[in-house]
């Protein structure tokens, strides 16, 4: 459910921003900008949130969803849109503009989304985990020994 509700805010900032600047700017129809926000929403939440966020940090994530959001916005962009001209400024402003929140939403991420799943993961790390190992013992006899 915390994943729902980050992919929700997550849809919807950068949702505000395409509609803002290709709607407006670039007279892009509003399916096609819903369908950029929805795939460029997936592409950044899998590689930068779940996967960048937790290892390398807050500064990272955040500069590697700039160059993410900039690459995917200019190609469905190049894509979906007729008028190619300028592609590249509305997709460096875009990317900015998310980047921007990105900064917050991984603020957001860390506090309520990831932090739960790095205490699980911590105290599933410190519980200690005790085992015994029980076998029966083979009592052989001296004289079987001389035997073989």
């Amino acid at each position: 459910m915390r994943h729902f509700k980050a992919i929700g805010i997550k849809f919807i900032v950068i949702s505000i921003v395409l509609l803002s600047l290709f709607a407006i700017f670039r007279g892009a129809s509003i399916s096609n900008i819903l369908l950029m926000s929805l795939l460029v929403t997936g592409i950044a939440y899998l590689i930068g949130d779940l996967f960048t966020l937790p290892r390398m940090g807050n500064a990272v994530a955040t500069i590697a969803d700039f160059g993410l959001s900039f690459f995917s916005i200019w190609f469905l962009s190049y894509l979906f849109m007729e008028n190619t001209s300028s592609l590249i400024t509305a997709s460096l402003t875009a990317a900015a503009l998310i980047t921007a929140s990105e900064a917050l939403f991984h603020a957001y991420m860390q506090k309520k989304v990831l932090k739960d799943e790095n205490q699980q993961q911590i105290s599933r790390q410190l519980q200690p985990s005790f085992q015994t190992e029980f076998a029966e013992e083979n009592d052989i006899n001296p004289d079987e020994i001389k035997k073989k």
